[in-house]
């Protein structure tokens, strides 16, 4: 039959199913074997061929045609999977029946009725899809169709193909031996739609929803979940970009979970002797949460690296590398794989291999920082290094020069890493969106983390770090919003605990202090209590000050008809972060919650002029001031002095001098180190889903799975 033939037949049998007064008999196999016996459609034909206003007539005019429809596909499956799928013919009717499925579901689970249809078991149409219903009853449609899909997976010549790999590489996950499997497009969307239920319900901070089909899929009903999960990671950190995007989209999504990142947690005392036998009842959770063997860890991390740095690769040739698009599903990889696998985050600190991380991660930061339609990857960006900044080691590991040349459009300089972080984090923060502004709390609470442990910051990056505190400690910013001045308290912190614990090796950072030092004295001095009158004049000079930080500019319109999925909203810092105290052997002691917010319980009074006027400054006196005075009291006078005798103008010169300067005895007894870790909360947790949904929608365009379907979970922007 012509192609031209079959996919009409395919258009009049679509047209049927809605037309038709009477439903159409399960029985009827020639009028159902239309949809899937004989044609060879692609799945974009199948997209093109059943347009979205037929399947809601059908669900609406013929429910009985639907659910036959979507049983009759299901029994094929089952029936594929039992024979092994040994011929061409067999072959193709599990495309057909796998690409209807993925057009029909997302229709199924818009509409609230029609969402348990596939949990329920129907007599009569279902019977011919189980044979285990005689023992104990008949599965719900959903079961027989996702262990069908798993078994379908494991077909010969259909899916699987093992690559045996080099005598160098590890060849397993887990000890267990493992193939790398062909993940067929047409099963691997199918399955992908399965999961996305997510999408269609609103977002709630009720972590104890679940998503049904995961659920079953990861459980220990399915007998193939330790394979799928093995061969999910072995194509992912085998490093093959054809296959990797599918795989890691379904990987992610299979590994949310109830609890929000905390059903992971140590369990409490009393269920201690169960810890063995009791983890997540997500096994795909559980067994990433368990990988512990060192050679896994490093083909994880390396293969991950690898992809992520595959965009940044600059080639002679053009189009010789081809370039992923899958970087944000990614991040969420790593981001599950910190969060579930602590033993994985130690490794991945223990060496410098975490900055082959960190690289690409600034990259996406410091190239997403103006487009407002990429403001979720520049969260998940700063959601990885600000729990990587909660650990010691990446604070230590941050000293490494930064010798790669990644094209970035940053300020040259001669350093480490640590300065390549402070000089994207400048550029994020002066020229980045209006949006990106709730972001500057966590990005300064990751240079406060790592701050105790930088040994030499550059010039370039003090310098950048003394313009941030005098944009911050401008009047006009510090009254304009009541939370501002936390800001100041961050970067005042970090200044501090450099001075503190790595003062020898960072001149140029006291240099860059002395030069700016009447930034400090102002601080000292803010007014008690500014007037209505003083603050509408600095409102007057604001804007050129605030324009003034370099570059910035308002955000870059994304590209005409560029599709944009809504995020909740991130928890204040606070609530994203818990306190500990690290003690003298660099381990960690948790501390009582502080008042983080200096002064959140003063209600600040809004005055006739669009800012806000304080009437009581009570954070003016915790200003953390007392260290920077100190050094400046001591140094100030002696490189003035060294200026006149020497009659010195060259900055080299003096750095020297402060070099093989110190302030042993002279400053304040050295405050504790304290780090804010991130902890997973509700807020975050549904931030996470919403990301991952949103990011999952947005990279299937072809087919178009989910496109103009009623979607819950986030809003669809076309910018």
């Amino acid at each position: 039959m012509g192609n031209t033939d079959s996919k009409l037949n395919f258009r009049k049998a679509v047209i049927q199913l809605t037309t038709k007064t009477q439903p159409v008999e399960a029985t009827d196999d020639a009028f159902w074997d239309q949809f899937w016996a004989d044609t060879a459609t692609t799945v974009q034909d199948v997209f093109a061929l059943v347009p979205a206003a037929e399947i809601r007539a059908v669900r609406e005019e013929s429910p009985s045609n639907l659910a036959t429809l979507c049983y009759k596909a299901v029994e094929k499956l089952v029936q594929a999977a039992e024979s092994g799928c040994p011929s061409e013919k067999e072959k193709q009717i599990v495309l057909n029946c796998s690409r209807m499925l993925t057009r029909i579901l997302p229709y199924i689970f818009e509409d609230q009725d029609w969402r348990g249809f596939f949990w329920s078991t129907v007599p009569g149409a279902g019977r011919a899809v189980v044979n285990e219903m005689d023992d104990d009853g008949a599965r719900p449609l959903a079961e027989s169709l996702l262990l069908a899909m798993a078994d379908l997976l494991f077909c010969p010549d259909f899916t699987v193909n093992s690559h045996r790999r080099g005598p160098d590489s590890v060849e397993d996950m887990q000890t267990i031996d493992s193939c790398e499997y062909i993940w067929e497009a047409g099963v691997g969307f199918a399955m992908l739609t399965c999961f996305s239920e997510a999408m269609y319900l609103p977002p709630s901070s009720d972590n104890t929803i679940l998503n049904p089909w995961v659920s079953f899929f990861c459980s220990t009903e399915n007998r193939h979940a330790l394979p799928l999960f093995t061969s999910l990671v072995n194509v992912v950190c085998a490093y093959d970009p054809q296959l990797v995007e599918q795989a890691v989209q379904i990987l992610i999504v299979t590994l949310e979970h109830d609890g929000g990142g905390l059903a992971h947690r140590p369990p409490s005392p009393s269920s201690m002797e169960d810890q063995d036998s009791v983890g997540p009842d997500n096994l795909f959770v559980n067994y990433l949460s368990r990988i512990h063997r060192e050679e896994d860890y490093d083909f994880v991390l390396k293969g991950l690296a690898r992809l992520l740095v595959n965009p940044l690769m600059q080639t002679y040739l053009p189009n010789s590398t081809k370039k992923i698009q899958f970087h944000q599903e990614l991040l969420v990889l790593f981001w599950k794989l910190c969060d579930f696998n602590k033993k994985f985050l130690f490794f991945v600190l223990k060496s410098s291999d975490v900055l082959d991380i960190l690289v690409p991660i600034l990259f996406y930061l410091n190239d997403a920082r103006a487009d407002q339609s990429r403001v979720g990857l520049m969260h998940i960006g700063v959601f990885i290094l600000l729990l990587l900044s909660g650990e010691r080691n990446f604070g230590v590991r941050l000293n490494k020069p930064y010798s790669v040349h990644v094209p970035m459009d940053i300020p040259v300089f001669t350093g480490t890493h640590a300065d390549l972080l402070i000089v994207v984090f400048h550029k994020i923060i002066t020229s980045g969106h209006q949006r990106l502004q709730p972001l500057f709390d966590c990005l300064l609470t990751i240079v406060v983390n790592v701050s105790p442990y930088l040994k030499s910051l550059s010039m370039v990056a003090a310098n950048k770090l003394l313009h941030l505190l005098e944009a911050f400690s401008t009047n006009w910013f510090l009254f304009s919003a009541s939370q501002n001045h936390h800001l100041v308290f961050f970067l005042l912190e970090a200044f501090n605990n450099i001075i503190q614990y790595q003062f020898d090796g960072n001149c140029n950072l006291v240099y860059a202090i002395i030069r700016k030092r009447n930034l400090f004295h102002q601080l000292a001095n803010l007014p008690s209590d500014p007037s209505p009158d003083a603050i509408t004049g600095i409102s007057r000079t604001s804007s050129q000050e605030t324009v003034s930080m370099e570059g910035s500019r308002p955000a870059v319109p994304p590209e005409p008809g560029t599709l944009k999925t809504s995020l909740v909203a991130i928890p204040a810092i606070d609530k994203l972060t818990e306190k500990s105290q690290v003690s003298e052997d660099g381990t960690m002691i948790s501390v009582l919650k502080m008042e983080h917010s200096h002064a959140s319980h003063h209600t600040l009074q809004s005055v006739t002029c669009p800012f806000l006027l304080p009437q009581v400054l009570s954070w003016k006196c915790k200003l953390p001031l007392q260290t920077i005075m100190r050094l400046l009291q001591v140094l100030v006078p002696q490189v003035e002095k060294i200026c006149i005798d020497k009659g010195l103008t060259d900055e080299s010169e003096i750095l020297k001098f402060l070099q093989h300067g110190t302030l042993v005895g002279l400053l304040p007894v050295p405050h504790p180190i304290l780090i804010r870790k991130y902890q997973a909360n509700a807020g975050t947790a549904m931030w996470f889903r919403t990301y991952m949904w949103g990011v999952v929608y947005l990279r299937n365009v072809d087919p178009p799975i989910w496109y103009d379907t009623d979607v819950r979970l986030f809003e669809i922007q076309k910018m």
